[in-house]
């Protein structure tokens, strides 16, 4: 069978000290047809110059600038540039082990009917040490619309899913609590969401990182992020053709 063409969404913010091995890690499991879509917002240290100097000529790379601010946004416009069957989300400064894009579309090709995959990742720190081997078995990651909603356990950088179910949920509702949570229950609810057991990511946790491995938000916080959820998931109304 034909090899299923990939988009990668990465999105970046003043990230100079960890982007490039992180796009090294990628760019080496792409096909001359792949796209890294990397979307920019408003970095002020060295990220688009180490982009721009290092990956100029590579017609697999597109750098562009989303002008409205916040990690969600900057995601929201970096798919909206992914023109690929499969997409993978990234984050500026993790690590991909080399496997991790064939694993994915093997299990895309022997379940069709599954939109959405998301595979273990370890956590390290700076210097890659390991801190926690398992995110799985830390966060007793698991299917369930319920389950998701009172302890989130979907998380963005170790998920892939098919342009077929992303582009009518996009852009991103400004509102959603965070785009990630809102996709895997999204395709938990529709029987169309998977897990991989591999640990296929290094998920890197530093002083900069913008996501947390544990939710330290406050009760009134965490509420209101419920209710939103809720409302995204049974209530808004996505695109359809």
């Amino acid at each position: 069978m034909t090899r299923p063409s990939v988009s990668v969404a990465m999105a970046t913010y003043n990230g100079e000290k960890f982007v490039l091995t992180q796009i090294q890690s990628i760019i080496s499991q792409l096909a001359p047809n792949d796209q890294l879509v990397i979307s920019d917002n408003g970095s002020t240290d060295q990220t688009v110059k180490i982009i721009d100097e290092n990956y100029h000529h590579d017609s697999r790379v597109e750098l562009i600038f989303c002008q409205e601010k916040g990690v969600i946004a900057n995601f929201s416009y970096a798919l909206s540039h992914c023109r690929n069957e499969i997409i993978f989300l990234s984050d500026q400064d993790d690590v991909w082990l080399p496997n991790k894009v064939d694993v994915f579309l093997e299990h895309f090709s022997k379940q069709p009917e599954i939109d959405l995959f998301m595979s273990d990742i370890t956590v390290v720190d700076n210097q890659l040490e390991v801190m926690i081997p398992s995110f799985f078995a830390y966060r007793n990651t698991g299917l369930g619309v319920g389950k998701n909603i009172l302890k989130n356990t979907f998380i963005g950088c170790a998920m892939a899913f098919r342009k077929s179910f992303i582009s009518p949920l996009l852009p991103i509702p400004r509102k959603v609590p965070m785009h990630d949570m809102w996709f895997g229950i999204l395709a938990n609810k529709h029987h169309k969401a998977a897990l991989i057991s591999e640990k296929l990511v290094l998920y890197r946790r530093h002083e900069d990182t913008v996501t947390t491995v544990e939710n330290q938000s406050s009760l009134r916080e965490k509420l209101l992020w419920r209710f939103r959820i809720i409302y995204f998931v049974f209530f808004y109304r996505v695109k359809t053709n």
